[in-house]
């Protein structure tokens, strides 16, 4: 293989692939499948990412019960329950008993699990904020935009 056919890219250009929603996805996923991963890295704080997902979701709706918790992540209540576990482990979040149901419970987060948020927050905010310095204001301008619009499709998505 020469040196030019290795650095030739395989697909199109994002730029030159055109209005195709499909083509669109594909980019849009595999870049912000490598933001998130970098992201993930420069704020390593020893707890796993799905541990990390549902301390914000708990943070969102605190005090939340397991099976909203569920819901709101997607995964099965056997599943969010070893999650929990782990967090009251680790000392990040606690059970509390549910005033108006014995059986039920409502999941919050210990002082501890919110400084771990909070230092998660600003690690990971720090890392791109500097990436951002170099931007245009018209290209940052343009991903405030996208931000507006990724919001909106997955609030189309919503809970199962």
């Amino acid at each position: 293989m020469t040196p030019t056919a290795i650095s030739e890219p395989r697909t199109p250009r994002a730029a030159d692939r055109g209005a195709d929603p499909g083509l669109l996805a594909s980019d849009l996923r595999l870049v912000v499948g490598r933001l998130a991963r970098r992201l993930r890295q420069r704020g390593e704080t020893g707890v796993s990412a799905s541990l990390l997902s549902a301390m914000w979701t708990i943070e969102r709706l605190e005090p939340v019960t397991l099976g909203d918790l569920a819901s709101f992540e997607r995964v099965q209540p056997p599943t969010v329950t070893r999650v929990v576990a782990k967090l009251e482990e680790q000392g990040l979040a606690i059970r509390e008993g549910h005033e108006s149901d014995r059986r039920s419970f409502r999941i919050r987060l210990t002082p501890q699990g919110r400084r771990l948020l909070d230092r998660t927050r600003t690690r990971r905010t720090a890392y791109l904020a500097r990436g951002l310095k170099d931007v245009s204001e018209a290209d940052r301008e343009t991903l405030r935009k996208a931000v507006r619009i990724l919001e909106r499709v997955l609030e189309g998505d919503g809970p199962r």
